[in-house]
């Protein structure tokens, strides 16, 4: 005896529910991919809310083009201290001295230029081999003689600080030539045609939207090719967008007043320079390992005194360059320079992302965490709130920024 069944066909949705469970679909992935990736994408989010606050509150004077040009002349020297801070926290350590070194290095600078007429460029040069040297020494301390950094740099920032006094003789000094003033305050050159944008501007903008594009695609299908988890293509595609959107608007923003600042591009290659180093190259997979740790990394083979001393040596180049840029853009070398520098790099980077047990960061995370301090600082000096409340509320960030992250370290362990 047979028994026929007959299969029921589904009940047609009811209208627009398939729409609606399309969208909480997509809404969950990116609720799903946003807590796998709290800690990458939490301070963006962070960022793009202090940026609508301030515009609100400013009624718009905060992206005005001329206001984004000089949030990032004012910000440019922080944002090169914080690159080199964010490989010393990943590495498990910390530079107390680097405010004090960009003040030394600029009095040298205006001792040789100014006093001794030395042409800038070699001046440049012989400044950043100065840096090197002064971080070369403290990591020679810090790796080879087991010092710890906190006392080695702390005695730097106390070195370095009376070395300025002397050799300014307790004076401000200046002014520098104009070629090194064009370097910190100076834009890119008009090109073409008028077109009421700067065109090299738009162009170098495109240019990053493709870099941008193309690196994101890649590093997805690398990722594919290892069998590793990757983020649902709508989340991808929806990041990729952002990107694009944040890079263009930025771009446009900077087109429509002088173009983009020439310190721009050298930050530019410095973080695409460190991003890459730290991404893929032995040494940045080291830094890693010695923060993250440091007996495995030794069992490993990894050596650990050579990429602690060569961190520090890092620090001391990118110091002095930040030294430099912090000079020519106020054109003098002051006693009183450099300082509280260290503590906005060491919070832009636990700001954007750093550990501090080590083994944690990235290098975009930095110029993130930096980005949001000179926000919260133009904005702040926009809406006249006063230096004294500037750091009441720097201070609760940061305070912020740091028990997110253990919260959210808590979280994955259990």
């Amino acid at each position: 005896m047979s028994t026929n069944v007959t299969a029921k066909s589904p009940a047609p949705a009811p209208a627009g529910k398939g729409d609606s469970a399309g969208g909480d679909s997509l809404l969950k992935l990116m609720l799903d991919g946003m807590s796998r990736n709290m800690r990458q994408y939490g301070m963006l989010i962070a960022l793009g809310l202090i940026v609508v606050l301030f515009a609100v509150w400013t009624d718009g004077d905060l992206l005005l083009p001329r206001n984004v040009s000089n949030l990032v002349l004012q910000n440019s020297y922080i944002l090169i201290l914080a690159i080199g801070m964010m490989l010393v926290i990943i590495a498990g350590h910390i530079d107390l001295s680097v405010g004090s070194l960009t003040a030394f290095v600029g009095a040298v600078a205006a001792v040789l230029m100014v006093e001794h007429k030395m042409a800038w460029p070699l001046a440049v040069v012989l400044c950043l081999v100065l840096g090197a040297v002064a971080g070369a020494v403290q990591g020679f301390f810090i790796a080879y003689l087991g010092i710890p950094s906190f006392i080695v740099t702390l005695a730097g920032m106390l070195t370095f600080r009376g070395l300025t006094e002397i050799f300014l003789e307790g004076q401000t000094l200046g002014p520098f030539p104009e070629g090194l003033q064009k370097v910190s305050n100076g834009f890119l050159p008009e090109v073409g045609p008028d077109t009421n944008y700067h065109n090299l501007t738009l162009l170098l903008g495109f240019a990053v939207i493709a870099f941008v594009v193309l690196q994101e695609v890649r590093d997805r299908r690398r990722q594919q090719e290892f069998a590793l988890e990757v983020a649902p293509t709508k989340l991808f595609l929806l990041k990729l967008v952002a990107l694009v959107a944040a890079v263009l608007t930025v771009t446009m923003m900077l087109a429509s007043y002088k173009g983009a600042p020439v310190v721009l591009l050298i930050l530019g290659v410095l973080v695409v320079g460190f991003g890459y180093v730290m991404r893929n190259a032995v040494i940045g997979r080291h830094v890693y390992a010695i923060g993250g740790n440091l007996p495995a990394a030794k069992l490993s083979g990894v050596r650990d005194k050579k990429v602690t001393f060569l961190v520090f040596l890092n620090m001391g180049m990118l110091a002095a360059l930040a030294g430099l840029v912090f000079a020519a853009r106020f054109n003098a070398a002051s006693p009183k320079a450099g300082v509280n520098f260290e503590l906005e790099a060491i919070a832009a980077s636990f700001i954007g992302g750093a550990s501090m047990s080590g083994g944690v960061g990235t290098v975009l995370g930095a110029i993130i965490g930096g980005v949001v301090l000179g926000v919260l600082n133009n904005g702040m000096n926009l809406v006249g709130v006063g230096s004294d409340w500037q750091q009441v509320i720097k201070g609760l960030v940061l305070l912020a920024a740091v028990g997110f992250d253990v919260w959210n370290k808590r979280k994955v362990g259990s």
